[in-house]
């Protein structure tokens, strides 16, 4: 079972910034690393997504192409999303989750999920 831990969510305003960060206590450069969101009353949508290190590449929804982007730090067993220049359609709980690629479409699903942490963007 791997576990993922997100951390940094929170409040902040429109056009502000938040470093998202997705833990884990195993090593996680073999897996590729996708970053999803929810929102209330709405499905979940596929944010962005990072390949294996021996693989590498990224992808992203369109709606955070331009502000938002996904790295890696195998030494801390830890991958970023840094989201800049934030609206509050971004609004969502965000949650990471792991598998042994990307997938074809940025909604296709992973195999294991973090809990989320919640993002909340509002003046």
């Amino acid at each position: 079972q791997l576990n993922l831990v997100e951390s940094g969510g929170g409040l902040v305003q429109p056009g502000g910034s938040l470093t998202l960060s997705c833990a884990a206590s195993v090593a996680l450069d073999l897996y590729a690393i996708k970053w999803f969101r929810q929102a209330p009353g709405k499905e979940r949508e596929g944010v962005s997504c990072i390949q294996s290190s021996e693989r590498s590449g990224t992808n992203y929804a369109d709606s955070v192409k331009g502000r938002f982007t996904i790295s890696r730090d195998n030494a801390k067993n830890t991958v970023y999303l840094q989201m800049n220049n934030l609206r509050p359609e971004d609004t969502a709980t965000y949650y990471c989750s792991a598998g042994w690629g990307c997938g074809y479409y940025i909604n296709d699903g992973m195999d294991y999920y973090g809990k989320g942490t919640l993002v909340t963007v509002s003046s």
